[in-house]
């Protein structure tokens, strides 16, 4: 990118003009093969980012983005990783790879601090608990139990399996039913998910991000296949979570199902954020 190039030329010397300034960028670069992202097809779910080991993409508000041309190896590793197409290599003027650019990249960022993998759905987080009296949990066979045992709370999972990968195209349990597709981490963010969310429908889940598939088609056969009710979509805030939602709507449209649609977005502290 220009940006990059401009700014590490006019670090170590004064360029008396404009003109001078270019041609030495013109030298430090070439035509190339490189990628380019179309981010009106971009849904933010960041596999492209977890593909790309070079860091060259990141997530810039809820759209993939090259960050620097010099960390694009060319290779296209990023591309079947793309469940929406937005991907493609293109030749254009750019900076070369800098191969020891993106090691001493690596380097820098191999630290807790920094694990997030340029998504930041994946960002470490801690959220102390707002109760005084809050213990961990140490369930134990030998050790008495000094507190009363309360009445356990009865499951909401109606079928088996509920992975989406694991799921049956087919079962009797999907005619009529009101369908949730959930990510992952929601029934862990949201404490009342059982009965929030699961009570009464059919639950399947996944991750868009760290599964690496395009759920559309499965779930597009699974609609298609049974007459389903109604289909609800519980993800949460980050953008990589994005994908899951976009692979159940298209799965939906393609199916050509008119059923109620539900999108219900939980924040990574468990507060139910909206219900579309």
């Amino acid at each position: 990118m220009l940006y990059f190039q401009r700014s590490a030329l006019s670090s170590h010397a004064m360029l008396p003009d404009d003109s001078e300034e270019d041609d030495l960028f013109r030298e430090e670069s070439m035509l190339r093969k490189i990628i380019e992202i179309d981010e009106t097809a971009c849904n933010g779910c960041g596999l492209c980012v977890a593909a790309c080991h070079e860091g060259a993409i990141g997530l810039v508000e809820g759209k993939a983005r090259l960050l620097r041309d010099d960390y694009c190896d060319g290779l296209g590793d990023c591309l079947p990783a793309c469940p929406t197409g937005a991907i493609s290599f293109v030749e254009r003027e750019a900076a070369a790879y800098d191969e020891a650019a993106v090691k001493a990249r690596t380097a820098q960022e191999n630290s807790v601090a920094r694990l997030s993998g340029g998504c930041p759905g994946s960002l470490s987080r801690f959220f102390a608990s707002e109760d005084p009296e809050a213990k961990p949990a140490r369930p134990s066979a030998s050790a008495p139990v000094a507190e009363p045992v309360c009445e356990e709370t009865p499951s909401q999972l109606s079928q088996w399996p509920v992975e989406i990968k694991l799921a049956p195209v087919q079962a009797p349990y999907f005619a009529g039913a009101h369908v949730l597709i959930a990510a992952d981490c929601t029934a862990f963010a949201y404490a009342d998910f059982h009965r929030g969310f699961m009570r009464g429908r059919i639950t399947l889940i996944g991750c868009p991000k760290l599964d690496g598939v395009d759920y559309s088609q499965k779930l597009e056969a699974l609609f298609a296949s049974n007459d389903i009710a109604s289909v609800t979509v519980a993800r949460m805030e980050v953008p990589c979570c994005g994908g899951l939602e976009h692979a159940a709507r298209a799965a939906l449209e393609r199916s050509g199902k008119n059923v109620p649609f539900e999108v219900a977005v939980i924040s990574t502290k468990g507060a139910l954020l909206e219900r579309r």
